[in-house]
């Protein structure tokens, strides 16, 4: 999970994972569509592969990136231990 949050934590990462969200996009696309390099997109994209954010697929020439669901339910998971945690105080709050 610390390396999903890690992966996210660049600005370049996260705008790619933002753009998957509307769904598998090829990496020519994503270069074009953020306007960075598509070197520069391709290395975002395996380290986002290697943490297991994103799959890939290749179709004729093109390598097609999508979201992989496990890593977001963990984070969600996860941040759903410390909502509960803080509603609590919030209540406890509310009684003072």
């Amino acid at each position: 999970m610390f390396e999903t949050l890690s992966a996210l934590a660049e600005p370049n990462r996260l705008r790619i994972v933002e753009l998957l969200r509307a769904g598998p996009q090829p990496v020519g696309e994503i270069s074009q569509r953020l306007r960075l390099r598509q070197p520069q997109v391709s290395k975002h994209l395996q380290l986002l592969k290697e943490v297991g954010l994103v799959g890939v697929k290749p179709v004729a020439q093109q390598r097609v990136y999508q979201l992989r669901p496990e890593p977001f339910r963990k984070l969600h998971a996860w941040v759903e231990a410390y909502r509960g945690l803080w509603e609590a105080r919030f209540d406890d709050l509310d009684v003072v």
